[in-house]
């Protein structure tokens, strides 16, 4: 009898989250390959507007107790409800080694959810799927110790650099009840993780890619003689930093003609328009805030150069490989960004975009070179396309996740 895909309930932080493409990109492609999928969400959604790819999801949402006193009810229920499951007292055995080690709140959150996750899940589930190794796994992982199903997570980049190493490496290990198999979508963050993993293969690298159905062709060039127009897009976050930038902005010439444009909501976002209005540029920032996936389309559409002056935040956190950049390069956007990360495993520094430093004076120089020589910035981006294309579409990867997922469920899984 034919294998059937597994039925695959996927656990998230929040649903659904703008900034977060690169998970409704890649649900959406699983369910186009014929996965049934459960959705079950950490938080609820604080972001007002929506991409048109979360509309294309069709699997049901659950909302766990974003905090457990909002829902006394059902987290007893939950708790009492799987406390006779044969995996309880082992799940309890984990998590209290854990707790030990992590004193939160949130380490007691993620216990809560879990139980109601362990309850609440249908019989029919093959398999659980985390997206990110942080709490959504931890939450995840315990539910099935209780359940005594197979599990397995997808990590980026925050979730990575700045979780505990004795976390990351028992939920890699078999002896501890560690995921089936870990995605991860980049190089650098794949070898961190195989050195702590029981068995390398357990870690593999699977990159996200671009799905180009979702994108229009890209446009002509701009004419030259317009002034040059900066584009970025991403969370006001240390870690992406705009600061920085905003310095680098304001020791451009004055006979230079450029205006730049900033898409993305965050915390600092009142901190960093004073600080444009105290260096004079304001009147050439245009904030936009959050936008829905076609309002940036439009905005990569009408600019010369994409700047993502990435960095490495003082608790550790920082980008892996920016969706972001992929889709800027999909419009034929010239790349300005910095060599973070993974950064660098789609841009070479001078043949697919520029990669600056990320000082002030640094990322200045580079964006006063590629304002002032349009030839340059048609190749990069001529150059990124091809890069894309050719190697970055989200296809392969899905793939790949695809025969991760079926290896990871129960050998009696039939149709």
């Amino acid at each position: 009898m034919t294998k059937r895909r597994p039925k695959v309930a996927v656990v998230v932080k929040g649903w659904p989250r703008l900034s977060e493409t690169f998970i409704a990109q890649e649900l959406v492609a699983l369910e186009e390959m014929g996965y049934d999928l459960d959705l079950w969400s950490l938080r609820f959604p604080t972001d007002k507007k929506r991409h048109p790819l979360h509309k294309r999801l069709q699997a049901p949402v659950h909302y766990l107790p974003e905090y457990l006193h909002q829902e006394p009810a059902r987290v007893l229920g939950g708790l009492f409800g799987v406390i006779a499951k044969p995996g309880f007292w082992k799940a309890v055995g984990i998590w209290f080694k854990d707790l030990r080690r992590d004193k939160t709140r949130n380490r007691v959150r993620r216990f809560g959810q879990a139980c109601v996750l362990a309850r609440e899940l249908p019989d029919n589930i093959d398999l659980l799927y985390a997206h990110f190794m942080h709490t959504p796994a931890s939450v995840t992982r315990y539910a099935a110790i209780m359940r005594d199903m197979p599990w397995s997570v997808s990590a980026h980049a925050k979730d990575i650099w700045t979780s505990p190493e004795w976390e990351k490496r028992e939920k890699l290990q078999g002896s501890t009840f560690g995921a089936a198999f870990l995605a991860t979508c980049t190089g650098v963050g794949a070898k961190h993780l195989s050195d702590l993993a029981d068995r390398p293969d357990r870690v593999e690298l699977v990159y996200h890619g671009l799905d180009l159905t979702r994108f229009p062709e890209p446009p002509e060039p701009r004419a030259a003689e317009h002034g040059v127009r900066f584009l970025s897009v991403g969370r006001l976050v240390e870690k992406k930093g705009f600061d920085r930038l905003i310095a680098a902005l304001a020791l451009l010439p004055d006979d230079l003609d450029w205006h730049w444009e900033h898409i993305g909501g965050g915390g600092s976002g009142a901190a960093l328009e004073a600080e444009a209005e105290r260096l004079g540029i304001a009147d050439k920032v245009t904030w936009r805030g959050a936008c829905d996936q076609p309002e940036v389309i439009d905005a990569m559409r009408t600019s010369d150069v994409f700047v993502l002056p990435s960095r490495i935040a003082e608790d550790g956190d920082r980008d892996g490989l920016p969706n972001v950049l992929m889709e800027a390069a999909s419009q034929k956007l010239c790349l300005l960004s910095t060599p973070v990360s993974a950064i660098p495993e789609f841009i070479t520094d001078g043949e697919h975009g520029v990669l600056s430093d990320d000082t002030p004076a640094d990322l200045a120089a580079n964006l006063l070179r590629l304002a002032r020589n349009s030839d340059l910035r048609i190749a990069l981006a001529d150059a990124a396309y091809v890069r894309l294309t050719t190697s970055f579409l989200m296809q392969p990867g899905i793939e790949q996740l695809d025969a991760r997922l079926q290896a990871a469920a129960p050998a009696d899984q039939k149709a």
